[in-house]
């Protein structure tokens, strides 16, 4: 199985798990919360801007979780908004005030509803770390994954704002 978690954009050979019923969910369920699926049950997990809506203390277990239900040799393609990328870019002093406070909401969550906030500032440091501390093998960041287009290849101002990661099992 394929897993795309957060995921709204149905494709072939890919199963959404998403926190809120919508059409072409097909499993409901927090990313926190892997309960639902056995062990090495999942050949590929796709994660878009949805690990930065885990509360601090629960990221061990998330990612725990998301190493659990890979099979050996599985991969993770996970991102996260780059709190370096959008830490340069807020301080940036030619930006009005619109422009900065969009990014302000890419840094907090834009707080529409309750599962749309942020507590967690990704860059690639953290993001390694807490994946190798979960046993993966290899964590490398690459530019885009070319499976789905969401916020993992959105470019304000020309600069991309995700940091985009693939682990392997």
């Amino acid at each position: 199985m394929k897993l795309h978690i957060g995921g709204k954009e149905v494709k072939e050979g890919w199963k959404i798990l998403n926190i809120q019923p919508g059409p072409g969910v097909d499993f409901v369920g927090d990313l926190s919360n892997l309960a639902q699926f056995a062990d090495r049950s999942v050949d590929e997990i796709y994660a878009s801007h949805v690990l930065e809506h885990v509360p601090q203390g629960g990221v061990p277990q998330t990612i725990a979780g998301l190493y659990r239900v890979l099979r050996r040799g599985g991969r993770l393609m996970i991102a996260v908004p780059d709190m370096d990328v959008l830490c340069r870019v807020f301080l940036r002093p030619d930006l009005d005030t619109k422009t900065r406070y969009e990014f302000m909401r890419i840094m907090f969550g834009g707080q529409i509803d309750d599962n749309d906030y942020h507590f967690f500032g990704w860059n690639f440091e953290f993001l390694q770390h807490f994946l190798d501390e979960a046993g993966f093998m290899s964590v490398a960041r690459v530019d885009n994954f070319g499976l789905f287009d969401d916020t993992s290849n959105y470019r304000p101002l020309g600069e991309p704002i995700s940091l985009n990661v693939v682990a392997i099992k």
